[in-house]
């Protein structure tokens, strides 16, 4: 988190001696120094953690959305929880996904309600 919130390339301090500080303050044990272990976190970081981010922030953008239908047209209205239950639900991995949200909502995925929801965006 500090390499991301408080490190400034070409600043005073290198990322290595960043993990030595923060090995310092919090390591029970010091490991041996290997250098590409900095490396190699910031490979991982940056390929697993990001995708892993991102496919969060999509799930939130379709579940914002499909929420919004709901908020649309009364929350507890039964042809709109018949259209999910038969458009999302019902079809499980039978389709692909972006098929199953399309037909449930009647188009493509926005993230105009998560920003909404986040108070990114102005209610109407």
């Amino acid at each position: 988190m500090l390499m991301h919130s408080n490190f400034e390339a070409g600043g005073g301090k290198s990322i290595l001696q960043l993990l030595d500080e923060v090995r310092a303050e919090v390591a029970v044990a010091d490991p041996a120094r290997v250098p590409p272990f900095s490396a190699q976190l910031l490979s991982h970081l940056c390929r697993w953690l990001c995708a892993g981010y991102y496919s969060y922030k999509w799930a939130e953008v379709l579940s914002a959305d499909a929420y919004s239908l709901f908020e649309e047209s009364g929350v507890l209205n039964p042809d709109i929880g018949a259209r999910f239950r038969s458009e999302i639900l019902a079809m499980g991995g039978s389709r692909d996904a972006m098929q199953s949200f399309a037909a449930f909502r009647g188009r493509e995925p926005s993230m105009d309600a998560l920003l909404r929801h986040n108070g990114l965006l102005e209610t109407s």
